[in-house]
């Protein structure tokens, strides 16, 4: 064989591999994932979650890096959606209180006239914040009520020699704790309302002296 042909072997080889290195690098990574979550005060991982594990706290992993790639947060209970609500509706009532607040400091003499239209926008806030009282009042009287039935049968068990099932505990033990919460939300309602009567007397005594002040410089020039 000419010695030429014979350098060139080893070159040719080395072509004839690269369209099956091109279409390697061209696979696609497989994205099959394992799931990952405690059961029984064990850690189970699968390919695939079973129905019991659909609401539990997770953690996805990838089968190719073995790195977490994703976690979903366990489904949440009744109770603790119901709480989330109520926490949206005070955030919610504390920023529209901020933004008004805001909107009757910049424009006490430049958007109110009268002394009347401040006090509708004060008029606003007021109905706003106790229709949260009244809300929270509601809250409390249907938790307390729920948590005194639980209690009723609970204790009816136990006179009956019976067990309290882990569920009832936990539904009394869930109940007392939004019980508690929505009784602090109450306070902090009625809170504000009793600052807002002063901050209403506060803001008017500051309008009043504005226009005062207004209706003086003008008469100076």
């Amino acid at each position: 064989m000419p010695n030429q042909i014979r350098r060139l072997l080893p070159w040719m080889a080395c072509l004839a591999l690269v369209p099956a290195l091109a279409n390697a690098q061209q696979k696609p990574a497989s994205t099959k994932k394992l799931y990952c979550w405690d059961q029984n005060g064990q850690r189970v991982c699968a390919d695939s979650l079973p129905p019991e594990a659909l609401g539990v706290a997770r953690d996805e992993i990838s089968v190719n890096s073995g790195m977490r790639t994703g976690q979903v947060q366990r489904a949440l209970t009744d109770e603790e959606r119901a709480a989330q609500a109520d926490d949206e509706a005070a955030r919610r009532t504390e920023k529209l209180a901020a933004d008004t607040r805001r909107r009757t400091d910049q424009a006490l003499l430049s958007t109110f006239q009268t002394e009347d239209e401040l006090r509708r926008v004060f008029t606003e806030r007021t109905t706003l914040v106790e229709n949260s009282i009244q809300t929270s009042r509601y809250n409390v009287t249907s938790l307390r009520e729920g948590l005194v039935t639980l209690l009723r049968t609970a204790g009816e068990r136990e006179l009956g020699g019976k067990p309290v099932p882990d569920k009832l505990a936990d539904d009394i033990r869930q109940r007392h704790a939004q019980l508690l919460y929505n009784e602090s939300l109450q306070r902090s309602f009625e809170r504000q309302r009793e600052t807002l009567d002063a901050e209403i007397a506060d803001t008017l005594e500051r309008y009043r002296a504005l226009k005062a002040a207004d209706a003086q410089g003008g008469r100076g020039a």
